[in-house]
């Protein structure tokens, strides 16, 4: 069953390690399977009104999507990150 990785950026702190985190995640993401479905600002917001990053990956697996998580890879880009964002980073299986 087809998963999605979700990540909402609630705060940038550092653009320059977002940027060294992109360049790095970007790869490790698509070469573990994923397919990355959006990613930017919004450009509309209702309820809560947050204006901020989103990311939208599908996997074929929650279990694939773990493991692109978890992967040697993906630490790397995490590693290159080191703070300079505030993420909620979900993975929900689809219906």
């Amino acid at each position: 069953m087809t998963a999605y990785w979700i990540s909402l950026y609630r705060e940038i702190t550092d653009e320059a390690k977002l940027a060294a985190y992109a360049k790095l995640a970007g790869p490790a993401l698509e070469g573990a399977g994923g397919t990355f479905l959006a990613r930017g600002m919004p450009e509309q917001t209702y309820e809560a009104g947050e204006t901020t990053r989103s990311v939208l990956i599908s996997f074929d697996s929650v279990d694939a999507a773990r493991a692109a998580h978890d992967s040697p890879a993906y630490r790397a880009a995490l590693d290159a990150l080191d703070g300079g964002a505030v993420r909620d980073l979900r993975i929900v299986p689809g219906v």
